[in-house]
């Protein structure tokens, strides 16, 4: 389709449609690169506080129980974040919401590691987690929204593997610095690498331009954003958006939160929210007590943190993902690595007393399928809303996951406390990936169909 044709001028440029013509351009891969090193510092701040737990125990002479509000802060902090800025994000931009949060999250990183007691630490953690919370749904709706159709899951994808990376990062950089340098040094880190982005930031970070005409932006500011992907929009004279969400009338007028839970939208949006949260349930329940469960089952302690540490290495497995749903239906995709997850974790408790090979096998194939389903939930969110609601409907799915993480330590918890057969235990802890499979078929049944393109009122035609 030609670019222009909707509107019936050649001067009339439909954003989506011009992203959609012309090839990936260095502008897009800069913002690609800068919302990957958001990403990838969000992982490495949120990590952050586990690799610095064992040096605050000898430092302050505390017990392990005592590190538990410390440990979960940083969670609250990132539910509320996300929470809090997607709303504010849809009604005043993706660009300054995005400066903010990484803004707050070197600041109270830095913060942080002036703690001189637990009180602190955990006061500066929850502000941290606030920041944290509030960049990642931001990044992957900025990235989103410069995104070609027939590329927008693999690349949002591959940008959001950024987060393991970092977690990953976090660990070399503890492993080198904390010996040296102390426990602080870490978390100074986390802090003067977002300020420095934030720098950057500033200077290169556009807005989005989905956003932009979506609210009513002068035609000159969306004109220089665009002309940097390709020197066809020069000649723009307005600019316009086809949606092809069919429902987009009955949602007509609202935004952030009001359009989100709307009568089309409000089944998709419940079942993303269910499958997130059961997801997380089984991500921080495996990854909190995995190294404890092995212990007890008789694996010497060095070694059972080893195999436990191959369940997060899986997250690569996104980028494929990616592929695959902007080819086949994203929905069940997704689907079949959550049913797949629930197969695998289950196994992982079938082969506890096997050799440590087949365990450490075990324990990596259920950690690439529950990553990269897990990992691919922010793309399907993003690709699910319209521009008036889509940061809203990406930060409150991965805020209310949050809660899944917080839910799933508790559960594995009381399932130790009850002293179940490892088996039991791993085939229990499974079940929320056969519900975060149902949740995402089920949302597949109800989803709005893209089957007529609505435009948007052209702006800046004066």
């Amino acid at each position: 389709m030609n670019p222009s044709s909707r509107a019936g001028a050649a001067d009339v440029v439909d954003v989506q449609q011009f992203l959609n013509s012309h090839p990936f351009s260095p502008y897009q891969w800069g913002i690609f690169a800068l919302s990957f090193l958001i990403v990838l510092m969000d992982g490495f701040d949120t990590a952050a506080i586990g690799f610095i737990a064992p040096s605050l125990i000898s430092e302050w002479g505390i017990d392990k129980p005592s590190l538990a509000p410390v440990l979960s802060a940083a969670l609250f902090g990132l539910a509320f974040g996300a929470l809090g800025a997607g709303p504010l994000a849809d009604r005043f931009g993706r660009k300054w919401l995005l400066i903010g949060s990484v803004t707050l999250m070197g600041a109270a990183s830095l913060a942080s590691a002036t703690s001189s007691n637990l009180t602190e630490l955990e006061i500066w953690r929850f502000i941290t987690g606030l920041g944290l919370g509030a960049a990642m749904p931001n990044a992957v709706t900025l990235m989103n929204e410069y995104c070609p159709d027939n590329k927008r899951s693999f690349i949002t994808n591959s940008m959001f593997c950024g987060f393991p990376i970092g977690s990953a990062f976090g660990g070399f950089f503890a492993a080198w610095l904390i010996p040296r340098f102390g426990w602080r040094s870490l978390l100074v880190v986390g802090g003067v690498v977002p300020l420095l982005l934030v720098v950057v930031m500033l200077f290169v970070m556009p807005e989005s331009p989905r956003f932009m005409v979506v609210r009513g932006a002068p035609v000159e500011r969306i004109r220089k954003v665009l002309s940097r992907i390709s020197s066809e929009a020069r000649r723009a004279t307005a600019f316009v958006m086809g949606e092809t969400k069919a429902v987009m009338p009955q949602a007509s007028g609202k935004t952030g939160l009001a359009l989100v839970l709307s009568r089309p939208y409000i089944v998709g949006t419940v079942m993303l929210w269910l499958a997130y949260f059961s997801g997380l349930v089984i991500v921080y329940g495996l990854v909190n007590w995995m190294p404890v469960l092995f212990k007890e089952a008789g694996i010497e302690p060095a070694r059972a943190a080893v195999i436990a540490a191959l369940f997060q290495l899986g997250g690569i497995g996104a980028i494929f993902f990616g592929y695959l749903m902007d080819r086949f239906n994203p929905n069940r995709i997704i689907a079949t690595g959550y049913f797949l997850t629930c197969l695998a974790v289950g196994f992982i408790g079938q082969v506890v007393g096997s050799t440590p090979m087949v365990l450490a096998a075990a324990v990596f194939f259920a950690g690439l399928l529950m990553n990269t389903a897990q990992s691919s939930m922010q793309a399907l969110a993003a690709a699910y809303y319209p521009t008036a609601g889509r940061a809203t409907g990406v930060a409150w799915t991965l805020g209310i996951g949050r809660f899944g993480g917080i839910a799933g330590s508790f559960f594995v918890a009381e399932l130790a406390r009850r002293h179940l057969p490892l088996p039991e235990v791993f085939l229990l802890v499974g079940i929320p990936g056969l519900v975060a499979a149902a949740a995402l078929l089920i949302k597949n049944r109800f989803s709005p169909q893209a089957d007529a393109p609505v435009s948007l009122k052209p702006t800046g035609a004066h």
